[in-house]
């Protein structure tokens, strides 16, 4: 059983959950071309040459600009903005120009469904959000209204039964979970020969961490040869990890917060050796752990995630650094250096080709949010010979592969060191 540490237990969706997983193959692709994703046919190559009648797309955005998640939701939105204007700019789509309209949802479920209804008015074809209850509050009146909404940040009960909900690039928590864990106990030279692994958690209660330690625990259950359950520890945001440090003392690996640098700094100056181990939920507030100056006290720690690190040589992260430099040369560097968040361009591009193929299928003209979902009841998307992205009639997070990434302390960064993508790991 999960154990929580406090007293009083309530649920928060946290904006940790922003930027899960998405994959790319790797591939090299010079820096100065831009890349041209979208390969629309020929019936709608008609429009390319007037490109002022183009068909406007309208992707409404529900996010926060001012809640709690805003300072690291702020890179998203910014990711989806430079995207859009990209496919624009490039008529990637032709025929197609998209436009970006915004609503502040202050991370507020209470203001999901005004949220919601506001896009609508205006225009909205589709909807993003990088919020987790969006996916969840919205499901009854999406299918109502027979419109997609994408989300980086869903839980699987967004997905129960499969709907109008989408995941770009994403796979659910508990899938990612074992992907990790299962390529641990199979590859790493630190897992213990003579006996299972030790494996728990600490978290700021949300359902992002409740999926996850429930996945862990279930795998364990299901390999105990391989991993003993020591436990998922919860607490109410707090800032000191005391309890929960002394509770995985003997771990071999831990899930730790996703703002792990105080956890992480606890956890060392006690003395105590255990591996931390995560996702995207970490990585996207890993620019903590440089400006807390904790690479050492991090090093050897493991990751799963689908999208290259800014430091490969492939063509979607040069896409990623062309757009960044363009748009936000002043930030590039922190923005870099925070971690994965400007990165989420990857999943977008699932939501931006599933578009195409649209367009493609049905014509410029006959483009709406039905279309898009009666497309995606059968969507491949396939990158240097990898089924990266697929949705079906009942799949509704795109990503099949990810990848493992270790952080070199030397360095000051993190290595891919798995040398190919491995496929998603549905069952324990």
């Amino acid at each position: 059983m999960v154990e929580v540490l406090t007293n009083k237990r309530f649920l928060v969706l946290m904006a940790v959950l922003l930027v899960l997983l998405a994959p790319v193959a790797c591939g090299s692709s010079s820096e100065d071309e831009p890349l041209p994703l979208a390969k629309p046919s020929e019936t709608i190559e008609e429009h390319t040459a007037n490109p002022n009648n183009s068909v406007v797309i309208t992707i409404g955005n529900l996010t926060d600009k001012t809640g709690p998640g805003a300072n690291a939701i702020a890179q998203v939105d910014m990711a989806l903005d430079d995207l859009a204007a990209y496919y624009s700019e490039e008529n990637l789509i032709p025929g197609v120009k998209f436009e970006v309209i915004t609503y502040d949802g202050q991370f507020d479920y209470a203001k999901d469904i005004p949220g919601y209804e506001w896009l609508k008015e205006r225009g909205a074809d589709l909807i993003f959000s990088p919020i987790p209850s969006p996916p969840i509050n919205l499901k009854s009146r999406l299918e109502e209204d027979k419109m997609v909404l994408f989300a980086v940040a869903a839980i699987e009960e967004a997905f129960a039964p499969p709907g109008y909900v989408f995941s770009p690039g994403n796979t659910l928590v508990k899938n990612a979970t074992y992907t990790l864990i299962k390529w641990i106990a199979e590859n790493d030279p630190d897992f213990p020969q003579d006996r299972p692994a030790r494996i728990g958690g600490a978290y700021w209660i949300d359902a992002y961490g409740e999926e996850q330690f429930e996945a862990a625990e279930h795998y364990a259950e299901v390999h105990p040869d391989q991993y003993e359950w020591e436990g998922g520890y919860f607490t109410e945001f707090s800032f000191t990890w005391g309890p929960e440090v002394e509770a995985l003392k003997d771990c071999d690996y831990i899930l730790p917060n996703p703002m792990m640098n105080q956890f992480v700094e606890e956890y060392r100056s006690a003395g105590y050796t255990g591996k931390m181990i995560g996702t995207d939920a970490q990585l996207a507030f890993f620019g903590m752990i440089d400006e807390a100056d904790l690479w050492d006290e991090v090093d050897g720690t493991l990751f799963v995630r689908g999208s290259r690190w800014w430091n490969e040589d492939n063509e979607i992260t040069h896409l990623t650094k062309q757009l960044l430099e363009k748009n936000h040369p002043d930030e590039a560097e922190a923005i870099i250096k925070s971690g994965s968040g400007y990165l989420t361009i990857r999943q977008f591009l699932v939501m931006f080709e599933l578009i195409a193929e649209t367009v493609d299928a049905v014509g410029v003209e006959n483009f709406t949010s039905q279309a898009l979902y009666d497309v995606a009841q059968d969507f491949t998307l396939t990158i240097d010979g990898i089924e990266s992205d697929s949705y079906n009639e009942t799949k509704r997070t795109s990503a099949n592969y990810m990848g493992i990434y270790e952080v070199i302390s030397a360095d000051e960064d993190l290595l891919g060191v798995s040398p190919e993508w491995i496929p998603v790991v549905s069952e324990p």
